[in-house]
């Protein structure tokens, strides 16, 4: 006897520049209901609604009420009072990164999704994308890590700050790299060596920093929005390997010592859309009530480095 799978009823909090490809997934998921979208323009929630066949909410209230999980892509700084009222109301809830403005926000969300007992997600979409499937933190730790994330500064949108530039390029671009060197080294940060300056915005434009962590590796980041160009890459150097992938393109290479020289191989990969395997993952965490891949316990950890970068910076040479 066939069985029918009882859809996922979901909602998209905010739909901007990001927040768009989020409702649009959603309508394509045949076991997912995009049971409407709220947004503090009016007239985008219409826009949107109707091109993905959804309906419009008044309130976040209101739009959690008639779901099971809600997606917040809102800015940073709301964060923590728009995901946390959904938690409240007893829903899942994956909210876009980093998960809070403050690490006090991130452990009040995190705090609130465990008293509730509810999944939180956060949006660390890079964690997500199938160049990063042939790295096992388990079996091949890190030596040197180097991890470069440029682009151009972004546009304006509806009237409003570009998306990101109400934080530092830290929390905006950097933090993506962070959240996955944590993952990749699994060991305690020892120093921070950083610098950073602003250009466009009030606060970093573009910013390096020098990680050394407890069980000896080296971690080396750039990321910058001031850029020609748009590249996010991630080079690795493995006891027995050196491991290059590019985020953007998805393509990898290895090399390894060989007794007579260097051995070049190409990786294959098995290509695909990363939000959409972010939001595949999300949905299957609620209906099978699993861990997700990016906690919030993960993301609280990632946004705590990327503060005591930002502070490192204020701080000036030491």
């Amino acid at each position: 006897m066939k069985t029918t799978v009882k859809p996922i009823r979901t909602g998209v909090v905010g739909v901007g520049s990001l927040g768009q490809w989020h409702a649009r997934i959603y309508s394509e998921m045949p076991d997912v209901e995009l049971v409407g979208v709220y947004d503090s323009d009016r007239r985008r929630a219409k826009e949107i609604a109707e091109r993905y066949h959804t309906k419009v909410f008044k309130s976040v209230k209101e739009l959690a009420a008639a779901t099971d999980a809600l997606n917040i892509v809102v800015p940073t700084d709301k964060h923590r009072v728009v995901a946390g009222a959904v938690i409240e109301q007893g829903r899942h809830v994956l909210v876009e990164k980093p998960i809070a403005a403050t690490t006090k926000e991130a452990e009040e969300l995190v705090d609130l999704a465990q008293k509730h007992g509810v999944i939180l997600q956060v949006g660390h979409v890079e964690r997500f994308n199938p160049v990063l499937s042939v790295v096992n933190p388990a079996k091949q730790k890190p030596l040197y890590v180097e991890a470069l994330r440029i682009a151009p500064y972004p546009p304006p949108r509806f009237g409003l700050l570009p998306r990101g530039t109400e934080v530092s390029v830290i929390l905006d671009l950097m933090i993506h790299d962070l959240e996955i060197i944590l993952h990749l080294v699994q060991s305690q940060v020892k120093d921070i060596r950083a610098v950073g300056v602003p250009i466009l915005s009030k606060s970093e434009d573009i910013a390096n920093v020098r990680l050394q962590f407890e069980n000896g590796c080296i971690a080396n980041v750039t990321a910058s929005r001031i850029s020609m160009e748009k590249q996010r890459k991630i080079r690795m150097f493995l006891p027995d390997a050196y491991v290059s992938l590019d985020y953007q393109e998805q393509t990898g290479k290895i090399l390894r010592k060989k007794r007579l020289g260097i051995e070049q191989k190409e990786i294959p990969i098995h290509k695909g859309e990363p939000l959409a395997l972010e939001l595949r993952a999300f949905v299957d965490c609620v209906r099978n009530r699993s861990e997700p891949v990016v906690s919030g316990e993960h993301a609280a950890e990632a946004l705590k480095l990327a503060v005591a970068i930002h502070q490192s910076i204020r701080r000036g040479p030491s």
